[in-house]
């Protein structure tokens, strides 16, 4: 391309074609206009920029490859997981057998999807909801993008008020569940600011004190661990239930998996990136999510711990828990309210990508603003929502389940029926146009079409479906199937009217 072709193409179609034009390059041929003097000196102080523009494969640089494991491993290693894991009993009435059965085997399961989407950041340099218009098109895929802002949001609103939680159980009063919360959050707003070099190294060390906070809530309450109060037999579609609500936890991860792979080099062997993932997110999530459903079990047997627990406090628990070590034991409780800042942080940095997705012109501002934007609107949601703790969180977890689901069927069957499992098969010059990708009708009419088997299978507070009257909850399994089965001949009706990029 000559200069003077170059000059007759808009800037952000230039971009496209070019496909290596750095990012202080393209913010500036396409207008920003706030202070560019300020976004350079935050970039030279180490804050990333940079939204959902692809990374050009000569800037993916980095062989760090274990950062991926501590992410995951420190998203997860935190109260919100201890909380999900109290659902089995609290709320299905599970025995500690089954609900960490139940815990087991559907995370080993549901973290596959998610797991393996990682691996494909390093080979596009696409964030994951950028790949998904690849399947759902440049317009259609602003409607998975907003559920996922929304549960991305739901995830911060639930962290937030746990944190919160928590840290008002030590102050005897003194400090209220509100300014818990906008603590939580201003913390976790100055690190998802920071971008990927400050987010991996927070990443990279959050976990440690949190272990060292549930080795000592082991030591000191262990003992009424040993002997669980017997519960009554598990029925399948109560197991089915709680294994939604869990599948809920991690397959959502998958509408973000590669955000945080983009800057890995293409030549890393995908099952190391995998296996990295695979292992981030099983060792926190069972672990803490077994732990969850033990204490909750034992809190009523210990008056402490019960007192502790009034009206499903989380932090109140482990806190009664920590108490017999004095004031170490409320510093312990401060570690672990801080903890849910490491989830926080990196879903904050999503949501910003997302904005970008779901209107596209702001792809010129640059990303740290928007995690502003998500702290305002995250702050006075979780004040609100405070009071209803668990009811907000079955209801949010079993409800998100389907359509992550529906969303990996798609972007899944597109890879390996479509395009033949070859990352070649994407033309990454089409990623921000229209034109040349696809018109999305396919993949979103296989998910409206997969509802009429999804809504039956609902088992949900305020709605049981015939099908989920007998079998419990199955679905997140149909929306997956059925999505998929919807999918291949819509698409394949759709590529005769358009060619595939």
């Amino acid at each position: 391309m000559d200069e003077t072709s170059k000059e007759k193409v808009p800037a952000l179609v230039f971009d496209q074609e070019l496909g290596s034009v750095s990012e202080e390059t393209f913010r500036e041929a396409n207008g920003l206009q706030f202070s560019n003097s300020w976004t350079r000196r935050l970039i030279e102080w180490g804050v990333e920029a940079r939204g959902i523009l692809p990374v050009p494969a000569e800037q993916r640089t980095d062989t760090q490859f274990s950062k991926i494991f501590f992410i995951w491993l420190s998203a997860n290693f935190n109260i919100l997981s201890f909380s999900a894991g109290s659902l089995g009993p609290v709320v299905y009435g599970l025995s500690l057998r089954d609900s960490c059965l139940v815990i087991l085997f559907f995370n080993l399961l549901c973290s596959f999807l998610p797991a393996y989407l990682t691996t494909w950041g390093p080979k596009l340099g696409l964030r994951q909801m950028c790949q998904a218009r690849y399947s759902f098109g440049f317009f259609g895929v602003i409607v998975p993008s907003l559920f996922n802002m929304a549960s991305l949001c739901g995830f911060c609103i639930l962290n937030c008020i746990l944190g919160g939680q928590t840290l008002a159980s030590i102050s005897n009063g003194n400090l209220s569940w509100s300014v818990g919360i906008v603590v939580i959050a201003v913390i976790s707003l100055l690190v998802s600011f920071c971008g990927y070099k400050v987010l991996n190294w927070y990443e990279r060390l959050a976990w440690l004190p949190v272990l060292i906070v549930y080795v000592v809530a082991l030591g000191i309450g262990g003992k009424h661990l040993s002997n669980p109060p017997p519960a009554e037999p598990a029925t399948a579609p109560v197991i089915l239930s709680f294994a939604s609500t869990i599948a809920g936890f991690v397959i959502t991860y998958s509408s973000i998996s590669s955000d945080f792979t983009i800057y890995f080099t293409p030549e890393v062997a995908s099952w190391k990136i995998f296996w990295y993932s695979y292992l981030g997110f099983n060792i926190p999530i069972i672990a803490i999510q077994c732990l969850g459903a033990a204490f909750t079990i034992a809190a009523p047997s210990v008056p402490a711990w019960n007192e502790g627990y009034n009206n499903g406090n989380v932090g109140g628990l482990l806190e009664a828990v920590l108490r017999p070590s004095g004031n170490f034991g409320k510093f312990l409780t401060v570690l672990l309210a801080l903890s849910v800042t490491a989830n926080i942080a990196p879903t904050f940095y999503s949501i910003c990508l997302n904005v970008q997705i779901v209107v596209p012109p702001l792809v010129t501002v640059p990303r740290y603003l928007f995690s502003l934007l998500a702290t305002a609107v995250i702050i006075p949601l979780s004040i609100v929502g405070a009071t209803k703790f668990y009811t907000a969180l079955t209801n949010f977890l079993g409800l998100i389940g389907y359509w992550g689901s529906a969303f990996c069927a798609v972007v899944v069957v597109e890879h390996f029926v479509v395009r033949r499992g070859r990352f070649a098969a994407y033309d990454l010059r089409a990623w921000n146009d229209w034109r040349r990708l696809p018109t999305g009708l396919a993949a979103l009419g296989a998910c409206a079409l997969a509802c009429a088997l999804i809504v039956p299978s609902m088992d949900q507070v305020w709605f049981v479906g015939p099908i989920a009257k007998t079998t419990g909850d199955i679905g997140f399994e149909l929306a997956f199937f059925a999505t998929a089965a919807f999918y291949v001949p819509l698409r394949l009706l759709e590529l005769r009217f358009k060619e595939l990029v």
